[in-house]
């Protein structure tokens, strides 16, 4: 089945990559093609592997998620990394927001909510679970009230923002400089009162699934 979508597992404790093992399989639509114990392991097989999505757990012995994360990313940029999380660990999650992560799941998840979550990073896209979005910008996610803060072009470029494209691929898709989208980004966290453009993907999520 060409078309399954191949996942490397990092985490240290083997019970959870037995238990990831057991729910990524074909008939799932999805195939473990490695696993990592910590995060050395984990750049090591993304860079050998090259996988579709990584499942990245935030404390690991050796390196932590959010720097394994950091180097994946700065090497591929293109890599899909699902950040596992637990209750009490938002700093480090969002330092992997930041590094590039395209979103996080908490490790008592559903095992549907986990499928949903993966299709949706493979995708390209970001899937934020509503239970960390409110504390990862501490404060309840406002969607609705976007459209009195923001005008109709930085609204159109905050959701831009929240489909994971950058300012160069904005700029492109909207036929402006990258200076310009630079400024209007500034103009939209001012205006929301958040600090960083991961926010901004995590404050338009909707109500519902958190997802763009």
């Amino acid at each position: 089945m060409s078309n399954l979508i191949r996942i490397l597992i990092a985490d240290d404790h083997p019970v959870v990559r037995q238990g990831l093992s057991t729910v990524l399989i074909p008939r799932n639509g999805m195939k473990v093609i490695g696993e990592a114990a910590n995060g050395n392991q984990a750049v090591e097989l993304a860079h050998q592997l090259k996988p579709d999505v990584i499942m990245m757990d935030m404390v690991m012995p050796e390196m932590s998620g959010a720097e394994a994360t950091k180097q994946i990313i700065a090497e591929d940029p293109d890599t899909h990394i699902l950040i596992l999380t637990s209750f009490g660990q938002e700093e480090n999650l969002i330092e992997a927001l930041n590094a590039g992560a395209l979103g996080c799941l908490l490790k008592d998840s559903q095992p549907d909510d986990l499928l949903q979550a993966i299709r949706t990073v493979h995708s390209g896209q970001m899937s934020i679970p509503k239970s960390l979005a409110a504390k990862l910008i501490n404060q309840p996610t406002q969607a609705n009230k976007t459209e009195s803060l923001l005008t109709d072009r930085e609204q159109e470029i905050a959701a831009l923002v929240a489909q994971g494209l950058s300012n160069k691929e904005i700029a492109r898709e909207l036929g402006v400089s990258a200076n310009t989208i630079r400024s209007h980004d500034s103009n939209i966290l001012r205006k929301l009162k958040l600090t960083n453009r991961t926010q901004i993907a995590i404050y338009l999520k909707d109500d519902a699934d958190f997802r763009v």
